[in-house]
């Protein structure tokens, strides 16, 4: 790579600072300087205006969000595991079992004593082997212990949670495209998502890991735009950092936003497992970002090199500290470890055991040494088992009205309700005398965002590929890693409600689609009019698709024939 001296240097004056410029041009001009090539795009564009308007569709979405949150007000679905295993983890700091009268195989005990607004004698004292990690049930628990054991306080932090992401989404949009509007429009996109409302209003998991991908991200977009800046500082201003071939080393060892990223995913993952692919698929991305860098600067075998100077303190920076993180989210049952030993860890003949724990130290360890390594052998047991549940013939033999097969889910083939009442006035409070009406939550995503984002996949690949446009690498990795997986289990019962994970990614995709398509600022005028007026329509289609269908995701009131005529197709049902 050539480094063009200064007038002053050519001159016979003193020599300044060396200047690493890329090439000539074919009129033997200098290229303009390395810097300028690797800063951002944002840096260019006004800071507070930045902030202020991704603040300002973050709370014009929250308002939806928080409007009717209570509606159903009593515990609803999935809610009737997660809402009481965080309840579990506020009162105990373990997932302790609930009361339940098997002789109402329909009515759940526990469930109607919290309806009521009780939580007296509720728990059995007994451990539960819940299935799932407990960062998303304490992260529900927060709500709970601060407005109560009620639908606000049980669904407050997820609707808290997939409120900020609005702004996470804006922001990240920003730093991608350079543009404060794409960024809004990206956010707006997220809030008029069906599934992400409705995901949003409810004590379940998954929004949580969205959350946490999704500012994993964030992380390590950010990560990319820090390290091309220190990167470029250092190469022009230290000429000696390119003797051994690698490019600079010295300063980009300790990378923060790779930290960060990796407690984000260490999040994920103690939300639900399935957060480790994507955190597989962007780490590999992330990692070819630098050795684009590097080669960049000119260095030879750059994929080997930054294998080295990049993808091993990567894979600390993310990967360990992502499992340190995770470890640490299991501290609650850490701590009552031995309980769950004595309930699941042994076999019923006597003298025999399930759980290799059982025998550590000749099943008694001495000191706190050894007693953390038991502990942390009861986890993995646990772990051990937890998964032989999600592969088990159980759950493989298993068959759910609702259940969706993954190949449709881009095409939204099997939506999930979450609550429904139909019936007279009678049944359906609110319904005219004489009239039969419904009141409906559908997890359902908006369908012209879900079938747009397809196109824009598409198109989103062909960019990364033949233009080698970095961007779309995000949204089309992060759609398969978030999708993809979910082909391997699907002999077992899943459910259109995991994919709001993919959402993000689709809406990036949408949202950087719709920069090409309005065109770059030097493009001329039509084509500028006529790209916004396009991706306007678009952008106005989405919201009106929202709007049609607010009804079947507030749990609105519909008569049959209004409720029919939002059941497109008759999978939707």
């Amino acid at each position: 790579m050539p480094t063009t001296p200064s007038a002053a240097t050519s001159h016979g004056g003193a020599s300044p600072t060396p200047t690493a410029l890329l090439g000539r041009d074919v009129d033997a001009e200098g290229l303009p300087r390395l810097r300028r090539r690797f800063t951002p795009l944002h840096f260019s564009s006004d800071v507070g205006r930045g902030w202020i308007a991704p603040i300002l569709v973050t709370i014009f979405v929250g308002i939806f969000q928080f409007i009717g949150i209570t509606n159903p007000h009593d515990i609803s679905f999935d809610e009737t595991y997660y809402a009481k295993d965080a309840y579990s983890l506020l009162v105990k700091h373990y997932a302790d079992s609930f009361v339940d009268n098997p002789s109402t195989p329909n009515v759940n005990e526990a469930d109607e004593i919290i309806d009521s607004g009780s939580t007296k004698g509720i728990f059995t004292d007994q451990p539960e082997m819940v299935v799932h990690p407990e960062v998303g049930k304490w992260m529900i628990a927060f709500g709970e212990w601060a407005f109560g054991m009620t639908p606000f306080g049980w669904r407050f932090s997820s609707a808290f949670i997939g409120t900020l992401m609005i702004l996470v989404m804006c922001r990240l949009m920003r730093r991608l495209t350079g543009s404060t509007l794409l960024g809004c429009v990206a956010g707006l996109l997220l809030g008029f998502d069906g599934l992400h409302f409705v995901m949003s209003r409810f004590a379940l998991l998954d929004i949580f890991l969205a959350f946490w991908l999704l500012c994993a991200t964030h992380c390590l977009v950010a990560d990319r735009d820090w390290a091309r800046a220190r990167m470029a500082q250092r190469f022009e201003t230290s000429p000696g950092t390119r003797q051994l071939g690698f490019g600079p080393i010295r300063g980009l060892l300790w990378r923060p936003w790779r930290v960060a990223a990796g407690v984000c995913f260490g999040l994920a993952c103690g939300t639900k497992w399935s957060g480790v692919f994507v955190l597989a698929g962007l780490g590999v991305l992330s990692w070819a970002w630098d050795c684009g860098m590097r080669r960049a600067l000119g260095v030879r075998l750059a994929v080997v090199k930054s294998f080295l100077v990049d993808g091993l303190p990567a894979f600390v920076s993310v990967v360990v500290i992502g499992f340190l993180v995770y470890v640490a989210s299991w501290m609650g049952f850490l701590i009552h470890a031995q309980l769950f030993e004595d309930a699941f860890g042994h076999a019923n003949q006597p003298h025999e055991t399930n759980w290799s724990s059982v025998n550590d130290y000749g099943g008694h360890p001495h000191g706190p040494i050894e007693g953390a390594l038991h502990d942390l052998d009861i986890l993995w047991n646990y772990h051990i088992a937890v998964y032989d549940f999600h592969t088990g013939a159980y759950i493989n033999a298993a068959h759910h009205p609702y259940q969706s097969n993954p190949g449709g889910w881009p095409l939204i083939n099997r939506p999930i309700g979450v609550a429904a009442t139909s019936g007279g006035p009678a049944q359906v409070v609110g319904c005219p005398p004489g009239e039969q009406c419904v009141r409906q939550v559908l997890a359902i995503g908006t369908p012209a965002l879900w079938w747009g984002g397809v196109i824009a996949l598409i198109a989103g690949a062909g960019y990364w590929l033949s233009k080698r446009d970095w961007r779309f690498g995000i949204p089309v990795v992060g759609v398969l890693t978030t999708w993809l997986p979910w082909f391997r289990y699907d002999q077992r019962p899943i459910f259109f409600y995991y994919a709001v994970a993919i959402i993000p990614f689709t809406v990036m995709a949408v949202t950087l689609l719709l920069g090409k398509v309005i065109g770059p600022a030097d493009a001329t005028r039509i084509r500028r009019t006529w790209g916004v007026v396009f991706a306007g329509a678009f952008f106005f289609l989405v919201a009106l698709n929202f709007v049609y269908f607010y009804p079947i995701l507030s749990n609105g009131l519909l008569s049959n024939q209004a409720w029919n005529d939002r059941m497109w197709f008759t999978h939707w049902i």
